[in-house]
């Protein structure tokens, strides 16, 4: 269960007051997840997403995430909607964290995913991306290649102990990765999370995409690499160029991409499965016995990370 922070009526009625939403009606806790604290929230006006953040969200990053979240829903974009309180701000406090309320979105993320999942993804990110582009507001990646470079310095014991002759091996991807990182591709606000559980369908159709609390201004070709990492490969381990060639396929249906994103895609795809191993592996090193919420595997990473060191043809025509 990924309920950090527990809310009394006294608690949820002192927030809600400073809403316009209507009589709450029922507070329903979102068991999934391993960031931040979700209730689903039903009153007089329909349901709603109230979040609290608990960890890897700074107060100061706030402005930005709503500020995405805001923008999509304007330009018709499945993303949801913050909602503002009384006095026109966008943020609270409950349990002296920061709050949001958002729209609730309809729809379910997919358990297990298809070569359609994977087109309706490419499609979407790109919708996104051109979405953005007059999106003013930015805010750096802090996940990128400084940030996991400094995740995993003081963790390569830790990847050691998952497997033998892991943490060399990190090392050495860790300082090939940033000796050959790209400079100059287009950049723009990007989701930098877009992962199964955070695409909503109503049947094939897409229905909605949450959780912007990684969001930030990078490659938008990263973007895409996250997603390639995330929904292209089968069983979490193997990868399918079929599905790798329908997302990209269906993202330049959009938004074509230049002969360098394409190029660069394989060392992209290899750093973003650098960020998620450090960070998984970051949640792993803390686990504390008796835990509720269990870290996702940091060795699913890993063997995405082998694929791509040596993946070495633009992905589209793998």
């Amino acid at each position: 269960m990924a309920v950090y922070t527990h809310l009394s009526a006294d608690d949820l009625a002192a927030l809600l007051a400073e809403y316009d939403l209507g009589a709450l009606s029922a507070c329903d806790p979102v068991a999934e997840g391993i960031e931040n604290t979700n209730y689903v929230l039903t009153t007089a006006q329909g349901r709603f997403i109230l979040t609290l953040f608990e960890r890897r969200v700074a107060e100061a990053d706030l402005p930005f995430f709503i500020g995405v979240m805001a923008h999509l829903a304007a330009h018709d974009f499945p993303a949801p909607k913050p909602i503002a309180r009384r006095d026109g701000l966008f943020f609270s406090r409950a349990k002296d964290r920061p709050a949001v309320i958002v729209s609730f979105l309809d729809g379910v993320w997919p358990r297990q995913t298809t070569l359609q999942h994977c087109a309706a993804i490419g499609d979407t990110l790109a919708r996104m991306h051109v979405a953005l582009a007059e999106f003013e507001q930015t805010r750096a990646n802090t996940l990128g290649p400084p940030g996991w470079e400094a995740l995993l310095a003081s963790r390569l014991d830790d990847a050691e102990k998952l497997r033998s002759g892991l943490g060399p091996t990190i090392a050495r991807d860790i300082e090939a990765v940033r000796i050959a990182w790209p400079s100059g591709l287009p950049r723009g606000a990007i989701h930098a999370d877009l992962f199964p559980d955070n695409a909503l369908f109503a049947g094939d159709r897409l229905s909605g995409v949450i959780d912007f609390y990684f969001a930030c201004t990078d490659f938008l070709a990263y973007d895409l690499a996250v997603c390639l990492n995330a929904w292209c490969f089968k069983n979490e381990r193997t990868w399918s160029a079929e599905r790798g060639r329908a997302m990209i396929a269906a993202y330049e249906s959009v938004r074509p991409l230049s002969g360098d994103e394409r190029n660069a895609l394989p060392l992209l795809a290899r750093g973003a499965a650098l960020r998620f191993f450090a960070t998984r592996l970051t949640d792993w090193s803390a686990q504390r016995p008796g835990a509720l919420v269990k870290p996702k595997d940091p060795l699913e990473y890993a063997d995405k990370l082998a694929f791509w060191r040596d993946a070495n043809l633009p992905t589209s025509t793998q």
